[in-house]
């Protein structure tokens, strides 16, 4: 068994353990500094939205792709000096075509733009072609993606309700995906990584992975925790404690084994291609996984703890546990103290009292003991023992 293994059955059987539950103050401070950071980044730079929700003029052209063909037609695309053109967005497709966008453009700059390409690829004018995005069509998938978030989460709510027999449980999960997608989305505005479907479609994905980690582990504490109120062993937080002890290693094993491809997806598309839909998806999915891993340990739990905590049963089973540890604690005490007591006390101080009462056999009769008429002979014992005449001499 590797170490891992070894740590993670150890971990299960309750050998040994971190306090997850214990030290959510800290936890919930992290998440609470990295959801202001990037709400923050949000709206101080706001997200680089794709073409698709801004709009502008898409073009293709065949051409053979080299190392600066990106730069060639970047600075061939800004030679045209077209009127609110911006930075043009230049990205390859595998290796024989170029797709410039660009914002939206009067219809002469459209033309102008389509022959510099068109001269820089060494290729007919027509041949390259382009394509009108309005602002209105990116503003509908926009809403639409907003529609399919809050459609999701009002259906995880209700599975994990009906599910788990518990609102708790779909308020602690959907706080955590809250706080998932923020930190996503923030990540996004911090990078200026361009906002695309491909965007949306990793969102949506991520939000899937969390709520699965966060149903094991809800499903785990449930385990722990059926009947607890009907004992004084533990607390509600101590058994969540002890499933999220016993579903850490899983975690982290699913976690490094999504995060390694989607990993090299994100490098391929960042360093190799430069830009495109790889690099938006796997940027959100990487993200996402990873931050939704974290949630699910150490959000999800402790504040399904933090709503349990509260009811009336919760308490009354916190007092008892803390009397029985409390009465467990001071026997514990006083043990050491008994056996020094009685080790340091004589064992003969009664027998060797002057005053002590004399035993039955110590006590004076006051007349001496009458010695036995009939004749006594010792024995192999040393005891002397009564002799009878011969039946002969008996009579005389």
């Amino acid at each position: 068994m590797s170490k891992l293994g070894q740590i993670g059955a150890k971990l299960h059987r309750g050998e040994v353990s971190y306090d997850f539950i214990g030290h959510r103050k800290f936890w919930f401070s992290l998440s609470i500094a990295l959801v202001v950071i990037s709400l923050g980044g949000l709206f101080a730079r706001g997200l680089a939205l794709g073409i698709e929700f801004r709009g502008g003029v898409e073009y293709d052209a065949a051409v053979k792709v080299t190392d600066s063909t990106v730069d060639d037609f970047t600075a061939a695309v800004k030679a045209t000096n077209a009127k609110g053109l911006g930075d043009p967005v230049v990205t390859t497709i595998n290796n024989n075509k170029v797709r410039v966008q660009t914002k939206p453009l009067q219809q002469a700059d459209v033309g102008n733009v389509r022959a510099a390409i068109a001269k820089e690829a060494g290729i007919p004018a027509e041949q390259v072609t382009s394509q009108q995005i309005g602002a209105s069509w990116g503003q509908q998938i926009a809403n639409k993606a907003i529609l399919a978030l809050i459609v999701f989460l009002v259906l995880v709510f209700a599975v994990i309700w009906l599910y788990f027999r518990e609102a708790k449980a779909s308020m602690a999960a959907i706080i955590a995906l809250i706080h998932d997608v923020t930190i996503t989305v923030g990540v996004y505005a911090l990078v200026g990584f361009d906002v695309t479907p491909a965007t949306v479609i990793g969102v949506l994905t991520i939000l899937g992975y969390s709520l699965y980690d966060t149903v094991v582990v809800f499903d785990k504490v449930r385990e722990n925790t059926r009947g607890i109120t009907g004992s004084n062993r533990f607390t509600y937080s101590d058994a969540t404690n002890l499933a999220v002890n016993q579903t850490v290693v899983r975690s982290i094993n699913t976690t490094v084994t999504a995060l390694l491809p989607v990993g090299a997806i994100l490098v391929v598309g960042t360093v190799v291609l430069g830009t495109g839909p790889l690099k938006d998806l796997s940027l959100a999915l990487f993200v996402g996984i990873a931050v939704g891993a974290y949630s699910s340990i150490f959000i999800a739990p402790s504040l399904l703890a933090v709503f349990k905590e509260r009811e009336p049963g919760m308490k009354a089973l916190n007092k008892r546990v803390s009397a029985k540890k409390a009465q467990t604690a001071a026997a514990a005490t006083a043990a050491p103290v008994a056996v020094a007591t009685a080790g340091a006390a004589p064992r003969t101080a009664v027998q060797d009292t002057p005053t002590s009462t004399p035993r039955k056999a110590d006590r004076a009769t006051g007349t001496a003991p009458t010695p036995s008429t009939r004749p006594m002979k010792a024995t192999a014992a040393g005891r002397p023992q009564p002799t009878r005449k011969p039946r002969s001499k008996r009579g005389k």
